[in-house]
């Protein structure tokens, strides 16, 4: 009876160690998945050692999801992955392509982590051309023929691309070369904050998406905070957007991210009711028929002042917003080399890029705040 007794008590124990071992075990494989709450071309799913990180939509209709593992030190990869491009992280040399990824490199503090990039006088951050001045990132040519002999040299631990379709060769032939390439799709989305939700792509690249998803939650607050301000307003301003270039008027498609930005500052953008997120191709006469009467006009920036459009343009000086002096333009800073640093920096800003129009359409909300990136055209 005696060994009965010991022998259920051994037994218990051992199912009570497998349990816990159990219990262990599968706190260990726990799976954390990050929240992304509005960008939809990419996802990060956190696993003990390693991330995957899964781009889906790199450019409109891509109809390919890419897949990349981000392996932490001692991490152990599971065979079923081992398919896909592995990237060692947090990485210490990168290379990327396009000037809205600069941003996200200075919030995280890893500016200088940037050792090459296509046409650096397109780069206005003035960090950034710190480090060029002081020769650290190397000149790599143009975006669709990067120089593979200056990166092959390089061995940045990863780049940063991005396509406007599927075809790239240059980056298949990096990839060949053995280079690790990541492509990026932060222009392709929809909304301004699903846009300046890829920091947390960089933050999980360089072992900071701790700090990624901060700076990312207080952009969303003071986001989410202007719009509240902006339904305050009595009054819907009409919104003329764009200018003329060569024989056609370019602005933007109603659904696009800079018409729901219009909107959302509770202006009246008057072709908000189109769709698609590119740009409008119309006649001057087509424009001018419907925003004659405009109360704001928001140009393409390519003016600076009101005597370069009528020089480019004697038609425009036809429109109330023109007679009126209310021509806005968001070219009111510029980097070292002319670059303009709304290009760079407003997709990963919404929330600056948001109160600078609520200022401009209902200045009444915001007094005694400066736009950063608009100025009206003198």
């Amino acid at each position: 009876m005696k060994s009965v007794s010991i022998f259920l008590s051994l037994l218990l124990f051992s199912l009570l160690f497998v349990q816990c071992k159990k219990e262990e075990i599968s706190k260990v494989n726990e799976v954390s998945v990050e929240t992304v709450k509005y960008a939809k071309g990419f996802s990060i799913v956190n696993h003990n050692g390693y991330s995957i990180v899964t781009v889906k939509n790199p450019w409109p209709k891509a109809t390919k999801t890419y897949t990349y593992i981000l392996k932490e030190k001692n991490g152990i990869i599971p065979d079923s992955l081992k398919q896909n491009p592995i990237i060692n992280v947090p990485i210490n040399t990168i290379v990327v392509t396009s000037t809205t990824h600069i941003p996200s490199l200075e919030m995280l503090d890893v500016e200088d982590k940037l050792i090459g990039f296509p046409n650096l006088d397109y780069i206005s951050s003035e960090k950034v051309r710190e480090l060029i001045d002081a020769n650290k990132v190397k000149e790599l040519g143009n975006n669709q023929s990067l120089n593979t002999e200056i990166l092959i040299d390089l061995q940045p631990d990863v780049i940063i691309g991005y396509g406007i379709d599927g075809n790239n060769p240059t980056l298949d032939n990096l990839q060949k070369s053995g280079l690790k390439v990541m492509l990026n799709g932060d222009w392709n989305e929809e909304t301004p904050l699903g846009k300046a939700e890829w920091i947390k792509f960089f933050g999980v690249l360089f072992g900071k998406q701790k700090k990624a998803e901060e700076l990312f939650s207080k952009i969303e607050k003071d986001y989410l905070k202007t719009i509240e301000i902006a339904k305050l307003a009595t009054k819907q301003p009409t919104i003329l957007a764009g200018d003329m270039f060569e024989d056609k008027w370019y602005l933007p498609k109603g659904t696009s991210w800079g018409s729901l930005m219009l909107k959302q500052a509770n202006a009246n953008y008057l072709w908000q009711e189109t769709t698609g997120t590119g740009s409008l191709s119309l006649s001057f006469e087509t424009v001018f028929e419907k925003a004659k009467n405009a109360d704001i006009w928001i140009t393409s920036g390519q003016f600076s002042t009101l005597k370069e459009m009528t020089d480019a343009n004697s038609h425009y000086a036809q429109f109330d917003a023109f007679k009126n002096k209310n021509v806005y333009s968001f070219t009111r800073k510029k980097g070292k080399k002319g670059g303009i640093l709304y290009y760079e920096l407003a997709p990963n800003r919404p929330d600056i890029v948001l109160k600078d129009l609520v200022k401009i359409l209902h200045p009444e909300l915001l007094v005694g705040y400066e736009p950063f990136f608009f100025e009206k055209i003198k």
